[in-house]
C-alpha cells in the first residue's frame, strides 16, 4: 500500500481530521506526526495536503425544526406511549427524572450527530437518542434539559455536510 493510501486511510479512521481538512484548518505537519503513518513526516504532510485539496469544502446548512422539551421521561413497560424504544427500554412521560429534547422537521442521522457531537462538546450527558423519519430525539437528565433545548436549536442553524 503507498504512503498517500495508508495516510488516507488513517485519515479516515479519524473523522474530526476530515473535517479539520475539509475546512481548511489543520497543520498538516502535526496531523502528520499525530497519524503516526510509518513514513518521512514530510512526506505524509504533503499526502494529506492533496488529499485536502480533493475533499469537498467544509459547509453547513440550517435544519428546519421545531424544538420542544417533554419533561419527566422514565423507563415504561408499555411501549404504547413512549417516546423513545431501543431493545427492551422504553421511555415515556411518567413524572420520571430525564428530559426529552424533540427536533421535528428536517432532522436527519447526520443532525443527530452534529447535535451529540455538541452536547458532548458543552458537558451535558446525553442517557438516549435517536432518529426517525421527522423527529429527532436527545434524552438528558432534569438538571441539563434547558441546557440541551440550546444547544440542538444552535447546532441545528448549521448541520455540516456530509458530502464526501
Amino acid at each position: 500500500m503507498s504512503l498517500a493510501a495508508r495516510t488516507r486511510e488513517a485519515v479516515a479512521d479519524r473523522p474530526f481530521l476530515v473535517d479539520a481538512l475539509r475546512a481548511g484548518v489543520a497543520n498538516y505537519t502535526a496531523v502528520a506526526r499525530f497519524l503516526d503513518v510509518e513514513g518521512d513526516v514530510d512526506a505524509v504532510a504533503t499526502a494529506l495536503r492533496r488529499f485536502a485539496d480533493e475533499l469537498p469544502p467544509y459547509e453547513t446548512a440550517e435544519r428546519e425544526a421545531r424544538v420542544t422539551m417533554e419533561g419527566g421521561l422514565g423507563e415504561v413497560a408499555d411501549r404504547g406511549d413512549a417516546l423513545f424504544v431501543v431493545g427492551d427500554t422504553a421511555l415515556a412521560p411518567t413524572g420520571g427524572s430525564l428530559q426529552g429534547v424533540l427536533a421535528t422537521g428536517d432532522v436527519d442521522a447526520a443532525a443527530l450527530a452534529a447535535v451529540l457531537r455538541q452536547l458532548s462538546t458543552a458537558g451535558v450527558t446525553v442517557e438516549a437518542a435517536g432518529t426517525a423519519g421527522d423527529v429527532l430525539l436527545v434524552v438528558v437528565d432534569r438538571r441539563s434539559g434547558a441546557d440541551a433545548v440550546r444547544t440542538v436549536e444552535g447546532t441545528l442553524e448549521a448541520v455540516p455536510n456530509r458530502d464526501h
